[in-house]
C-alpha cells in the first residue's frame, strides 16, 4: 500500500502529524513490527506498573493501551467505510470523553492484550485486503476529506506517537 499523497488527508495537528511519524514505506510491515512490540511490552509489563502515571491528569498504563485499541478500532472502522464508497461523512471522536466512558482501569491487562491483539490481527487482515485502487478513495471523517490508505497510515502514527512517550515518560520500551 503507498503512502498517501498530501492532497488524501487533512494538513492538521493529527492527520498529518500521524501519517509523517511514519518512517516506512511499507505500513503493513510497520504495523506488524509495531503489533510485536506493543503485545511483548504489555505482556512482561509488571502489575505494578499498571496503573502508573507520569504526571496528575495524565493517563495510566492500562488506558493508554485502551485508547491505542479504541482508536485503531474507530480509524479502521472510517478506513472500511471510505474503502467501501461511503458518502455520508463520518464522525469525530473525543479521546478524553472516551476515557471518562471506559472501564479500562476494570478489566484485566490480559483482557486488554487480547482486545488490541484482536484488532491489530484484523486490521491488518483487512488492510491486506485493499487493492491500490480501494485504498486510494477518499472520504470524510471527522469533517475531513481523508483516503481509506491515510487512515492506516494513521492508526501506524498513532501507534508510533504512543511508544515514544511510553518509552519518554513512561520509561518503558
Amino acid at each position: 500500500m503507498k503512502k498517501p499523497q498530501i492532497s488524501e488527508y487533512q494538513q492538521n495537528k493529527y492527520f498529518s502529524y500521524y501519517i509523517e511519524l511514519v518512517d516506512s514505506e511499507n505500513v503493513i510491515d510497520t504495523l506488524t513490527s509495531q503489533f510485536e512490540r506493543v503485545k511483548n511490552l504489555y505482556k512482561n509489563l509488571p502489575e505494578e506498573k499498571y496503573f502508573f502515571k507520569y504526571a496528575e491528569g495524565k493517563w495510566n498504563l492500562k488506558e493508554v493501551l485502551g485508547h491505542i485499541t479504541d482508536t485503531e478500532r474507530i480509524f479502521a472502522y472510517r478506513s472500511l467505510c471510505i474503502a467501501r464508497g461511503e458518502k455520508q461523512a463520518l464522525p469525530g471522536f473525543d479521546e478524553n470523553e472516551y476515557m471518562t466512558f471506559s472501564n479500562f482501569n476494570e478489566q484485566t491487562m490480559e483482557s486488554l492484550i487480547e482486545q488490541y491483539c484482536s484488532v491489530r490481527e484484523s486490521s491488518l487482515a483487512l488492510f491486506k485486503s485493499f487493492s491500490e485502487e480501494i485504498s486510494a478513495r477518499m472520504g470524510t471523517a471527522n469533517g475531513n476529506g481523508v483516503s481509506a490508505r491515510a487512515l492506516v497510515w494513521m492508526i501506524a502514527g498513532h501507534e508510533k506517537h504512543h511508544l515514544e512517550i511510553l518509552k519518554e515518560r513512561y520509561s518503558i520500551s
